[in-house]
C-alpha cells in the first residue's frame, strides 16, 4: 500500500462534499499538472490517502481511499489528463494543520511543506504514521 495527500479548496469540495459521496467516491478530476497526474497513474485501489483542505483551514481533516484506477479525466476530452476516485475513511479525530506540520522536525522533507502547490502528492510510510499520530486518528 502507497500512501498519498489530495489538496482541494473546501469552498469548491470540501471534506463533507468527500463523505457525502458514501462508497461510491468521487472522480478526483480537474488536475492539469503532469507530475499529480503521473502520481495519479501509480496509484493502487486501496492506497490511502490525506485529505487536506488549502487555500483556507490549511489542514488535513480526513483519510481517503483509492476505490477506482487511473482512468480518463471526465471533466475534458484532452486525453492526457487521468484521474482516480477516492472515497472517505473517516475524519481525522483533530485536524492536522500546515503549521503544525511544518514546526516537527520529523516532517521537514514531506513534499507538502517543500513543493505545497502540488495538488496529488506521496506520502511516505513514516510521515504517514507521523501525521496520524498528530491527529489522534488511527492509521
Amino acid at each position: 500500500m502507497a500512501f498519498w495527500l489530495f489538496k482541494s479548496e473546501p469552498d469548491v469540495w470540501g471534506w463533507h462534499d468527500q463523505v457525502a459521496r458514501g462508497e461510491a467516491g468521487e472522480e478526483w478530476h480537474g488536475v492539469r499538472n503532469y507530475q499529480a497526474r503521473n502520481n495519479m497513474r501509480a496509484m493502487a485501489l486501496a492506497d490511502r490517502g490525506f485529505f487536506y483542505h488549502s487555500r483556507t483551514g490549511l489542514e488535513i481533516v480526513g483519510i481517503v481511499e483509492v476505490c477506482a484506477l487511473s482512468h480518463p479525466d471526465s471533466t475534458t476530452e484532452d486525453l492526457r489528463w487521468d484521474c482516480v476516485d477516492i472515497r472517505a475513511v473517516r475524519p481525522m479525530t483533530k485536524p492536522v494543520t500546515l503549521d503544525h506540520i511544518k514546526a516537527d522536525p520529523r516532517l521537514t522533507d514531506m513534499v507538502l511543506v517543500r513543493n505545497s502547490r502540488l495538488s496529488v502528492q506521496p506520502v511516505t510510510e513514516a510521515e504517514w504514521q507521523i501525521v496520524c499520530e498528530l491527529g489522534q486518528t488511527e492509521p
